[in-house]
């Protein structure tokens, strides 16, 4: 069975708790968000301010990342507090006719443990599902109100040092009480919420920012929209409150699709006339391919290079427009049948990024023709998916391609979070950025950057125990304004194979520049791939322009990158990292069909916590969101949100651009066959 299983969840919700998760209005219930719901919210109650990332990672897991604001926390307005948690919850079971769903759950189970608690936690539906009742036993916080019980004697008390690390010691022990609650859906867009609570707040009464008059609270959920809600709550008759909860669906676009031009149709061949003369008039090869070359410009691509006989065509091309790789590849096999003559019969489509082949879809033409108003699955079941030959000495490079010059000018946003002293920041700026491509795999690229407003560099770097290359990022955004965000050759090849190659050279970005240098191993039907990268980097100025600091360093990784299915990926990344300390980085991505990709990460080396400072090691999430989803308008742009829970030293990778992974596997038997459903659009 694939990771979380696949059964059909029931106890579905699109309301959310004070804590972003599915739930009540403070406490959690047994229900989960649709497969894939991801989740921001934001809200405000008493002293609090509380802003929560949720992700249903699968049908029973539902995992999230809050971030706190506690006012006035050390008494008499000596300080305010921030405090950062991971929460996780499993559906153990799921609702039937006589039993209800029961999910096992872990609040701020990484961390300081200010929120930890542990509960399990039942959920039945009744009156056609507008009515769900819960109950269930919470340990932890949410065993601090009136307990019924003890569960391996006392709870331990958490020592969270830098913070960071698992409370495992604490998990499920200790006093447990009991909690409940009901909601109740009046309508489409009006749900009632009321429960009794079992966390008596202990810490925030201890230090009379938080006084509980009532065990109850009280919310009303209004749906303002297919994306949003607005909730009101009181709770233990003492605090008002209100949240903005926004969810999207990667399974469900956020602008109506299709906006693009229809393709050309395709266009048959006649019955007869199939001669093979006209291969000997070398004209008409770089007429074809002069023809060619024009129509793909039209559609938004690059036609790189041409291999013809009497009977097959192989073409190369780059995709600058289409999201979905094979609808790139179906709208050129319909440009092939209203150029080609009609004695060519097959047609092979190679994928190239980065001047390098990747993968070569084969089909014949006669299928082409016969199957242009059936279902994608029935072409698809009758083309191939290959490696794409590396050196084809019949191809001929499209006249005018290379080289080839580009530039952009942009603007920026740029988001600074969970600094103790500011933790929002942002700047917002202009972005130009320049690009020459020589040859195939032969690049220039650059960037520059100058910064309008913003606060990104206000205030004091942190204070660190290693060399400052990353937690300095305050200064480079300080002077760094303009910037030279990277200015880098970059040479991209096969190199034999299923193995690719890199090597860039320059000011690879903000922080350092040097070298770096890359191996790939990626069958194009593998679920396994295999890198090694080596790097040798000197760290920049902070103005970010031509100089560098004295600090130069050795850094590289051995990878392993592995399809565990389902939309589900894993990496490790092992090697040396930026400080000098040597490690791995675990990883586990989502990702879906149509290129939305939620990801965590961890990174844990030989620096100690003590030296890597609070947090104790680095781990973050990140967010890709593809802009076609967004707008509904053809694009290969995307948005890539990397949130780190605090910026240190220890474990620090170096950013270089165009990585092989991250490319050659769009290009692939497994991007293909994935997003193949737009084949004919």
């Amino acid at each position: 069975m694939p990771i979380g299983g696949v059964a059909e969840v029931g106890t579905v919700t699109t309301s959310y708790n004070i804590s972003g998760l599915p739930g009540l209005v403070d406490l959690p219930t047994a229900e989960v968000a649709p497969d894939g719901e991801f989740v921001l919210s934001f809200g405000s109650f008493g002293p609090h301010a509380r802003g929560a990332m949720t992700f249903q990672a699968t049908p029973r897991i539902t995992a999230s990342f809050r971030y706190t604001k506690m006012r006035d926390f050390g008494g008499g307005g000596a300080y305010d507090y921030f405090d950062r948690s991971f929460d996780v919850r499993f559906r153990l079971l799921n609702e039937s006719k006589y039993l209800p769903a029961v999910s096992v759950g872990l609040n701020d189970f990484i961390g300081t443990g200010v929120y930890s608690s542990e509960y399990v936690v039942a959920t039945k539906s009744f009156l056609d599902n507008r009515l769900r009742v819960t109950g269930g036993l919470g340990w932890g916080r949410l065993g601090s109100r009136d307990p019924i019980g003890s569960l391996s004697g006392v709870r331990p008390p958490w020592d969270y040092g830098e913070g960071g690390t698992l409370s495992a010691s604490q998990w499920f022990k200790g006093d447990f009480a009991p909690f409940g609650g009901l909601s109740y859906q009046v309508n489409d867009k009006l749900t009632f919420k009321a429960e009794y609570s079992s966390d008596a707040y202990l810490r925030e009464s201890e230090v009379g920012i938080v006084e509980l008059n009532s065990p109850l609270n009280f919310m009303v959920d209004y749906k303002w929209s297919q994306t949003t809600n607005l909730s009101l709550f009181y709770l233990y008759g003492d605090m008002i409150g209100g949240q903005l909860t926004f969810s999207f669906n990667p399974k469900r676009p956020a602008s109506r699709t299709g906006f693009e031009a229809a393709p050309l149709p395709v266009k048959p061949r006649a019955a007869t006339g199939w001669d093979k003369e006209w291969i000997n008039d070398a004209s008409n090869k770089s007429d074809l391919q002069k023809i060619l070359a024009d129509a793909f410009a039209k559609d938004g691509q690059r036609l790189q290079g041409m291999a013809l006989t009497s009977t097959d065509v192989e073409i190369q091309i780059q995709n600058k427009k289409y999201n979905s790789p094979a609808q790139a590849v179906g709208r050129a096999a319909r440009l092939l049948t209203r150029v080609m003559p009609p004695s060519v019969g097959v047609f092979r489509i190679t994928l190239v990024d980065n001047g390098v082949p990747m993968s070569t879809v084969v089909a014949r033409r006669s299928d082409i023709e016969a199957l242009e108003h059936s279902s994608a699955n029935e072409i698809f079941e009758r083309a191939q998916i290959v490696e794409a030959n590396a050196s084809n000495d019949e191809m001929v490079l499209t006249p005018g391609e290379y080289p080839k010059f580009s530039w952009a000018i942009t603007p920026y946003a740029e988001l600074s979070l969970f600094d103790p002293d500011n933790p929002i920041r942002s700047e917002f700026g202009i972005r130009a950025s320049a690009k020459y491509e020589i040859t195939p795999g032969f690049v220039l690229s650059g960037a520059v950057a100058q910064s309008i407003w913003g606060d990104v560099g206000v205030g004091e770097a942190s204070p660190s125990l290693l060399q400052p290359v990353r937690s300095h990022r305050l200064i480079y955004a300080r002077d760094g304004d303009p910037a030279i965000e990277h200015l880098t050759a970059s040479w991209y090849t096969r190199l034999g194979k299923n193995m690719y190659g890199r090597v860039t050279a320059g000011y690879l970005e903000p922080m350092f520049g040097g070298v770096s240098a890359e191996v790939l191993w990626k069958p194009v039907d593998s679920r396994l791939a295999l890198g090694a990268e080596v790097n040798w980097v000197k760290q920049r100025d902070y103005n970010q322009l031509f100089g560098f600091q004295d600090y130069s360093v050795a850094t590289g990784h051995l990878s392993a990158y592995y399809d565990l299915g389902s939309g589900f990926g894993a990496t490790v990344h092992a090697g040396r990292y930026l400080v000098g300390d040597w490690g791995a980085t675990f990883a586990l991505d989502r990702k879906f069909d149509n290129g939305w990709e939620v990801g965590a990460f961890a990174t844990f080396t030989d620096v100690s916590a003590e030296q890597f400072g609070e947090g104790s090691f680095d781990k973050g999430i990140h967010v890709t969101i593809p802009l076609e989803w967004a707008l509904g308008q053809p694009s290969r742009g995307k948005s890539v949100t990397k949130i780190h829970s605090l910026s240190r030293d220890g474990g620090a990778r170096l950013d270089v651009d165009g990585r092989l992974y991250d490319w050659v596997s769009d290009g692939h038997g497994d991007a293909l066959a994935s997003r193949w459903g737009k084949f004919w659009r």
